[in-house]
């Protein structure tokens, strides 16, 4: 498939827009759902929206993967990949959890050179060196009170770097709409076995906000949460969409950088929905990677 880099960007610039919207829902929603009840109902509403839309359009359904293997892989390191960032989402604020997501390109330009084989020139490097290099003056790390739920953004950015390299690889035979499919079914599955194992809240016996959002009751709450959880499967099938398809016609290291786009919309976020007063360092930092990218 060739590349075509600059509709690449755009969706990718789309896709991130849409999920800091998705982001500053989970992170109000936490105090009131359980996460992967909020993951059951995101993903069935999310899979009967892309249904409708194949039914509507007339194209076709294709839910078998010509990957099951990779396929398998993509599935977990995306569900549980993305359980971490939300996790973290408890404990620290929206731009700081983004921030630290951001050692993603890095992560992304490193596989995309040893996995794919990419030719990776100089300007591509020293953007995202810039961007890393930005996350950490961000951050501004205490080394001497770490924080070990700091860790789990990066855990994310691992889980989703190495998730959307398989995308490439497995774009050569299977459609966007069929990684979709399958990544759907696999978080209903799952979010289906939790449900069965934790879902009556009989292990939410810690006082800490993380492990109360992963083992708290299910549906103890629909009013407060129904609403929100339904809006999370619209901007998941829309950011999903963008950022899948970004993925499978463009280089991954070419269009990876942008997705540091996100730190703007996280940063205002915070600041307008959680009083979280954003860094200003961001802003020329963001620009300075794009410049070089």
């Amino acid at each position: 498939m060739k590349n075509n880099n600059p509709k690449g960007i755009i969706y990718i610039l789309i896709g991130m827009l849409v999920f800091s919207v998705q982001d500053s829902i989970m992170k109000y929603i936490y105090n009131v759902a359980s996460l992967y009840e909020v993951y059951l109902i995101r993903t069935v509403v999310s899979f009967v929206i892309i249904f409708l839309i194949l039914k509507i359009t007339k194209k076709p359904i294709v839910f078998k993967t010509q990957y099951p293997l990779l396929t398998f892989c993509r599935v977990i390191l995306f569900f549980f990949g993305f359980s971490f960032f939300y996790i973290s989402l408890t404990v620290l604020p929206l731009a700081t959890a983004t921030a630290l997501f951001f050692v993603t390109p890095f992560l992304i330009t490193i596989f995309a050179k040893f996995i794919l084989k990419e030719d990776i020139g100089p300007r591509r490097w020293v953007a995202v060196i810039i961007g890393f290099i930005g996350v950490y003056i961000i951050l501004n790390p205490n080394f001497s009170n770490f924080d070990y739920m700091s860790l789990t953004p990066i855990l994310c950015a691992f889980c989703y770097s190495l998730s959307m390299i398989i995308i490439k690889i497995t774009s050569e035979k299977d459609s966007v709409y069929t990684q979709t499919f399958t990544f759907y079914f696999g978080a209903i599955i799952i979010s289906v076995i939790f449900y069965f194992t934790f879902g009556d809240g009989h292990y939410n016996t810690i006082d800490h906000p993380a492990s109360q959002y992963i083992f708290r009751e299910w549906f103890t709450n629909l009013e407060a949460s129904m609403f929100l959880m339904i809006v999370t499967g619209f901007t998941a099938s829309a950011a999903f969409y963008f950022l899948f398809t970004a993925y499978r016609i463009a280089s991954p290291a070419v269009i990876s950088p942008y997705e540091y786009s996100i730190l703007l919309w996280s940063s205002l976020s915070g600041w307008f929905f959680f009083n979280e007063i954003p860094d200003l360092k961001i802003f020329p930092l963001l620009f300075l990677n794009l410049v070089f990218h």
